[in-house]
């Protein structure tokens, strides 16, 4: 009963708080109030800061309602954070996986909470202009040691298959495409056949491979331009670098209007880095891969516009993580044309 009178919420819930906060009391005992609060946007896990006495931690869930098969992997996320925490990979501390969906609605798991910024977008309005293009450096070096870490070294050998990913990921987001509700995009049927037809060779590297790695998802140090956690991690598997590279390097190919991209900026004047800049900072720390091409680049643009056709869907069923007042279909259409325009460039 203390619990349920101690209990502060802050924010649209999709779980009952005081089911939390009982399993909080009965999982570390004593008595100590709790604040549960939902962290806004994303279109991902719902996601909140769970605070209880002065212990500070993040809970991230699976959202209610039918979910694509595959999709909201967190029992997968949190395998990550357990494989790469004691490796110096900077991501949050894990603390606990629950499975069974009695409890939340869902499987969720909690982390340590990791203080520091977060920046929305690629420009980094809300970071003193002397420090922009630092930050951007340290987001590569955050990669580079994400993809520098051997799976195999970690247990995470099984974590997906190896070889032929962008040949097995073009299937998939495509599959998924075709499966979806949404209107038709021709854009996108145009960028999905030319990826198809233009798939290099596979040359056998793996590396874990985040799927979502870009400016809005890490956290950097409170006063010091480097990444403190990487976040959401929910569509890590094994996969190619230059995935990881190319979908990061989408900031120079989409205007600050289209989720918070960099074309169009006068990037000297804005202390930002070119994307030549950014690609060098990563290979210094992988001097043995090959080079970043606009195949590499179109292919991630064409699984971001994928990616928000499933928000779109989601949206329409009701059960979207948050909206941000943006439209997904709008977004879904943009990056598919922006995935054509690199492709014309290159």
């Amino acid at each position: 009963m203390g619990a349920r009178m101690d209990t502060v919420t802050k924010g649209a819930m999709d779980f009952e708080p005081e089911a939390l906060a009982d399993f909080l009391a009965e999982t570390f005992g004593g008595k100590a109030p709790v604040t549960i609060e939902r962290i806004a946007g994303g279109q991902s896990n719902p996601t909140y800061f769970v605070t209880r006495g002065d212990v500070r931690l993040v809970l991230r869930k699976q959202p209610g309602g039918p979910i694509l098969r595959g999709a909201h992997a967190i029992d997968r996320e949190y395998r990550v954070l357990e494989a790469l925490h004691p490796q110096g990979v900077p991501v949050a501390r894990p603390i606990l996986y629950h499975a069974d969906p009695d409890l939340l609605g869902t499987p969720f798991y909690l982390m340590e909470r990791i203080e520091g910024r977060v920046f929305a977008d690629g420009a980094l309005a809300a970071a003193d202009k002397a420090e922009r293009h630092a930050l951007w450096m340290g987001l590569a070096d955050a990669m580079a040691a994400m993809h520098n870490v051997r799976p195999e070294a970690v247990g995470l050998e099984d974590f997906g298959k190896p070889g032929n990913y962008f040949a097995r990921q073009i299937a998939r987001w495509s599959r998924q495409w075709e499966e979806s509700q949404s209107d038709p995009i021709p854009v996108l049927d145009e960028l999905s056949a030319w990826l198809v037809e233009h798939q290099p060779q596979d040359d056998g590297r793996v590396s874990l491979a985040h799927g979502d790695y870009r400016m809005g998802n890490v956290i950097f140090h409170p006063t010091e331009p480097r990444v403190a956690a990487i976040l959401d991690w929910e569509l890590s598997t094994l996969g190619h670098p230059l995935a990881d590279l190319g979908y990061c390097c989408m900031a120079w190919h989409t205007a600050p209007e289209e989720y918070g991209g960099l074309l169009g900026l006068d990037l000297a004047a804005e202390n930002l880095p070119t994307e030549e800049a950014f690609v060098k900072r990563y290979m210094s720390h992988c001097p043995d891969l090959p080079p970043l091409t606009s195949f590499h680049k179109a292919f991630a643009l064409f699984r971001f516009s994928v990616i928000w056709v499933g928000i779109a869907d989601r949206v329409r069923a009701g059960n979207a993580a948050g909206a941000d007042g943006a439209d997904p279909v709008h977004l879904a259409r943009c990056f598919a044309r922006r995935g054509l325009e690199v492709i014309e460039r290159g």
